[in-house]
């Protein structure tokens, strides 16, 4: 089932993303091309406020040509821990800081192509903070209960992958009843 590189050819580098194509050679002894993205990772979080509310973001996602409600998230710097991400990310994208914050799981996001791994955290007891967020961002801070967030996945108003794997992780093993 293993498949050995034969050769790796680099066609772009980006400011996010590399493209690469890799020869391989197939179980049957056949080769065969493979495009990979390549991708530094990033993280994600399910920040939870005192209250209970999911704190949410909405912006526009050029990729799909529509404005996205997802949990905050971001990439991975070149040398950045997940966790020190995760805590720059929350406070650019929300200015809320969290002191607890804790990674739950890693989530592949499309291993057919791409090497993006994102890091889930939960975040609870959060304080106000300011950290000014990207330049090129346009974001819009929410706040959603659990439920309400669950039923727009339902709806299909949420339909971003990382955020409908993070709010069902947070009502299956973090939520109390």
């Amino acid at each position: 089932m293993i498949e050995k590189t034969i050769s790796s050819r680099r066609i772009h580098e980006g400011k996010i993303l590399n493209l690469r194509v890799d020869e391989v050679l197939l179980p049957n002894d056949k080769t065969s091309l493979r495009e990979i993205v390549e991708h530094n990772g990033a993280v994600a979080i399910v920040a939870v406020t005192d209250e209970n509310k999911i704190l949410m973001v909405r912006q526009y996602r050029k990729a799909v040509e529509k404005v996205l409600t997802e949990i905050p998230a971001g990439k991975l710097e070149k040398g950045e821990t997940p966790f020190d991400c995760a805590y720059r990310e929350l406070i650019e994208e929300t200015g809320f800081r969290a002191h607890q914050l804790h990674e739950v799981m890693e989530i592949i996001t499309s291993p057919g192509f791409c090497t993006e791994k994102i890091h889930l955290f939960v975040a609870k007891s959060l304080a106000a903070d300011y950290l000014e967020n990207d330049e090129d961002e346009f974001i819009d801070l929410i706040t959603l209960d659990l439920d309400e967030a669950l039923e727009k996945i339902v709806s299909g108003e949420i339909v971003d992958s990382k955020t409908i794997i993070g709010l069902l992780y947070y009502k299956m093993y973090c939520a109390t009843s």
